[in-house]
């Protein structure tokens, strides 16, 4: 275990939550410590027994403290070999003891240059240089020599003490690369600010940690691992997984794409993904009302699914999953048309929510027809806040770009037809559905008894006629016909798809109609109800049009491509 006692230490702190009990805790083992500055007045005022280290250095601290621990008898009693007796010779000739124990953490920069008003003398001035002196020295030295730099460390420290009567070679070694790597972070903040605050360049580090190993990447001859960033907690890449088998890489692109679309939604919302486009997407008085909404926008993709809610998932929403009290239906294609058909259980790969029912937990975590769901926990703000940028590889580098968190810059209503308070709410619920769905987008959605809904949508497609015309408007009209002879409605279901299409649903498209082709194709079909960015140089064509055929559009401005 190599057992290394403490005789001598240095504590040096910006961060001094718990230096007095551990510093105290030090001083009860008989152990000599030497301090700096507000640290050691901290520590003096508080009965605790310390030296300044100028007792050890013989040096006087200088230039505003800019000089205190560069020192060979600081760094020569972090970095010697105690096994060689050619170091153990020059210590002692020159007067150096050795320093068991170092206890630092850094100058407060990246707090610092948070502030708004920050100047560059300020970031300056707290750029450290003893602080990581001492860490890389203590910890390059990790054979001999204990170094902490976190504060939630020092009872895991204290613990070891106590057990041990020293530390163990794999407790040092563990807190020597904790050091190193917060060392290099702080390397890292002091660069990019500097890059851009004197040259305007953007400089981005990126850290990783973990690289859990899944079962394979996109597909199954691929490699894949999971890496974590400093923010993880509470995100998807931190969730607390409940219930399930591993994630595997697909499950994980498929349920970000599900949180970032439900995060979308303030109301009770679900979000059912298939390959990373919002397949179904409803809202709701709660989230049992909007999964079974969601669900039926595309009974057949939804198998399989990635789903997440905004909401705690409660034993209502588990309970149309389970089927107790609604069918579990899909749909065979006879004579080119859909029949319903009953199937034995919804089946769902993942289930992403804030929080979980005392009473689901226990039926999730219990039953066999739900041990290969995964069940993932996350929070919700903390997701949010961790959308900060986005990186994609192609050879050679990386893109870099700012998250898409913009809805839209404006909602201007183009046409002579305009748009009542509800439909306007459709449009917006429409255009945070399009925004999640691959290009070329069309989304159609309907309003619902409690909420909206989406009705069809067309995604990926090299053009966004065959978006509208040969995906989103045929699973419109599928899902409408369904509707039409499940619920016995009266009317020729030609009459009710237009009825439908033309009084209850909005059509989104992510990016502008470069020619009024998509708005006279709509009209084909009956829709009254357009929301787009704008932006085209023909864009009168298309108002025209509208004015022409009795459409109402609205110009949202934001642009939302997804590749």
């Amino acid at each position: 275990m190599d057992i290394r006692e403490i005789k001598r230490a240095i504590i040096s702190l910006s961060d001094k939550t718990g230096a007095i009990e551990f510093a105290r805790y030090l001083d009860k083992k008989g152990i000599e410590i030497f301090s700096t500055g507000g640290t050691f007045k901290l520590l003096d005022q508080n009965g605790i027994k310390v030296k300044e280290i100028t007792e050890l250095t013989n040096f006087p601290e200088m230039m505003d403290g800019r000089i205190k621990t560069l020192n060979p008898k600081v760094h020569g009693g972090l970095l010697c070999v105690r096994d060689n007796p050619a170091h153990m010779e020059q210590a002692s000739s020159n007067g150096v003891g050795m320093i068991d124990l170092l206890v630092v953490n850094l100058y407060p920069f990246e707090q610092t240059v948070a502030k708004p008003d920050v100047s560059l003398e300020e970031a300056i001035e707290n750029i450290d240089i003893g602080g990581p002196a001492m860490l890389r020295s203590g910890s390059k030295n990790y054979k001999y020599v204990t170094v902490i730099t976190d504060p939630s460390d020092y009872e895991r420290f204290i613990a070891e003490y106590e057990e041990n009567g020293g530390t163990t070679m794999e407790f040092r070694e563990e807190l020597a690369l904790k050091v190193f790597a917060k060392t290099s972070r702080y390397d890292s903040m002091i660069s990019e600010y500097l890059e851009k605050k004197l040259k305007n360049n953007l400089k981005k580090t990126v850290f990783l940690n973990g690289g859990q190993v899944l079962r394979y990447g996109e597909n199954s001859h691929q490699k894949g691992v999971l890496f974590t960033d400093e923010n993880s907690s509470g995100t998807l890449a931190g969730a607390i997984m409940i219930n399930g088998k591993e994630m595997s890489y697909n499950n994980y692109m498929d349920a970000q794409a599900a949180l970032d679309t439900v995060l979308e939604f303030s109301e009770p919302a679900a979000v059912v993904i298939k390959h990373m486009n919002p397949c179904g997407a409803a809202t709701g008085k709660n989230i049992r009302e909007a999964i079974e909404t969601a669900w039926f926008s595309d009974p057949i993709s939804a198998m399989g699914s990635v789903i997440a809610f905004n909401r705690e998932f409660d034993m209502d929403a588990l309970r149309f999953f389970r089927g107790d009290e609604v069918k579990h239906l899909s749909f065979t294609v006879e004579n080119d048309k859909l029949v319903p058909s009953e199937i034995k259980r919804k089946f769902i790969e993942v289930i992403i929510a804030p929080s979980y029912s005392k009473e689901a937990l226990e039926y999730i975590t219990t039953k066999k027809n739900f041990e290969n769901v995964r069940v993932l926990k996350i929070d919700l703000e903390a997701s949010k806040k961790a959308k900060d940028f986005n990186f994609k590889r192609i050879d050679g580098g990386y893109l870099y770009q700012t998250v898409d968190d913009q809805l839209y810059s404006k909602l201007d209503t183009v046409t002579k037809a305009g748009f009542s308070d509800e439909m306007l709410r459709l449009s917006e619920f429409s255009y945070k559905c399009c925004k999640h769905t691959k290009s070329n987008a069309i989304v159609l959605c309907r309003k619902t008894e409690n909420g909206f809904s989406v009705l069809g949508m067309g995604a990926g497609q090299p053009n966004r006629v065959d978006s509208l015309r040969k995906l989103a408007m045929t699973k419109a009209s599928e899902n409408l016909e369904y509707e039409h002879r499940s619920l016995g409605i009266k009317i020729p279901f030609e009459e009710y798809f237009r009825k439908v299409i033309s009084e209850q649903t909005v059509l989104a498209s992510d990016a502008f109609f470069p020619f009024d082709d998509t708005v006279r194709t709509a009209a084909s079909y009956g829709i009254k109800y357009i929301i787009q960015p704008g932006g085209s140089q023909n864009d009168q064509d298309s108002i025209k049009a509208c004015d022409e055929l009795g459409i109402a559009m609205i110009f949202a401005g934001n642009r939302h491509f997804r590749h």
